[in-house]
């Protein structure tokens, strides 16, 4: 602050009472306690970590601290960070990592989504009304790889930065693709798969969405890689379940109706896998048909732990959140943003489950 020299002129006054003088005492002394406190607020302190990335560039400044970008205003930035949906435990982690990474980079996080993973209209309106409410940057997962791309698309036009993460929509008009290497987790579902069944027989998988990237090459990777690596199995597929827990029992059911000589069945979500294993459990099918999942939920970890379901492929939705919004805030302050950021991958099994690792991906509630 500037201090300001200003001329004082004394002026004799007449001698006060005992009580007038106790006052002014008084009076100055919270003068003084208000100046202090004034002065101690000037520079609000702030935390950083230093999360472990998978991101293929570095900033410009070589610099990856997540101290918050200094602004004129000292306000915090304002980023909505839109999920698929609200239901599933999945995205109330990433809720987990983008509010972290808020609180350590002065970020204020407005969370909003659809209640389920089918408003496709819904979901396009959140990011309308971000864009109009003009915050500082959006983190969207897109249900629908196409629907999603004008509302994407204005978003740039408009000057907000955007990431994506979770599922990538059929747009470059975006700043990062933060997300899981959905490809190759459907690989390593299809190698356990054959390990687990013998390399032969016929296995099923229960579909998640029409349009959606992400859980589209999670069965595109488990299909071809069972196709060219392990040609004695073949693959069929139920209807889709769209991401709901009995559209995809359903699903699965009538799967085993048409296919009663099934070995294994392969869920590349979290509502898929959790409506395999009530469809083979209703029919007393559990371990006759191998299960292996995607995504963690307390009722997948559980039957994980009691051999009702042999493994488990792992994202970490933690980190999409937080890294999402770190992306924003490097952005605001002028870091170079990885075009391509690289969440993980892992498989996760009844013999490694209680790693400390494996166990934080699972989050046991």
């Amino acid at each position: 602050m500037r201090s300001m020299r200003k001329k004082v002129v004394l002026h004799r006054k007449p001698a006060l009472t005992p009580v007038q003088s106790t006052l002014g005492r008084l009076a100055m002394g919270s003068l003084a306690a208000g100046v202090v406190m004034l002065g101690g607020c000037s520079s609000p302190e702030s935390t950083s970590v230093t999360p472990t990335t998978s991101s293929q560039e570095t900033n410009a400044a070589g610099d990856d601290s997540n101290a918050a970008p200094n602004t004129a205003s000292g306000e915090k930035l304002k980023i909505a960070v839109i999920p698929k949906g609200l239901s599933h435990a999945f995205w109330q982690t990433v809720r987990k990592g983008a509010d972290d990474a808020g609180s350590q980079m002065n970020a204020q996080i407005i969370w909003n989504g659809p209640a389920s993973e089918a408003e496709i209209g819904k979901q396009v309106q959140i990011v309308e009304d971000a864009i109009t409410q003009k915050v500082d940057g959006i983190v969207l997962a897109p249900i629908d790889r196409k629907a999603l791309v004008a509302v994407i698309e204005k978003a740039s036009t408009q000057k907000v930065p955007l990431v994506i993460f979770d599922s990538d929509a059929d747009t470059t008009k975006r700043l990062s693709f933060v997300a899981t290497d959905n490809y190759k987790g459907g690989q390593l579902a299809a190698r356990r798969m054959a390990e687990i069944v013998g390399r032969k027989g016929k296995v099923g998988q229960v579909p998640v969405q029409p349009n959606s990237q992400s859980t589209g090459d999670r069965e595109n990777g488990f299909e071809d890689t069972l196709k060219k690596e392990f040609p004695q199995i073949k693959v069929v597929r139920s209807q889709y379940g769209f991401s709901d827990r009995a559209k995809s029992l359903a699903a699965a059911e009538d799967m085993l109706t048409a296919n009663p000589d099934m070995v294994g069945i392969f869920g590349p979500n979290e509502s898929s896998a959790v409506g395999a294993l009530g469809a083979l459990r209703s029919r007393n099918r559990v371990g006759k048909i191998k299960i292996v999942g995607f995504d963690s939920a307390n009722q997948l970890v559980d039957a994980l732990k009691s051999g009702d379901l042999d493994s488990l492929v792992l994202q970490d939705p933690y980190k999409m959140g937080f890294e999402g919004v770190k992306a924003i805030v490097d952005s605001k302050a002028g870091k170079k943003v990885p075009a391509r950021i690289d969440t993980g991958v892992t498989l996760v099994t009844k013999a490694n489950m209680d790693t400390p690792e494996n166990q934080k991906l699972l989050n046991v509630k």
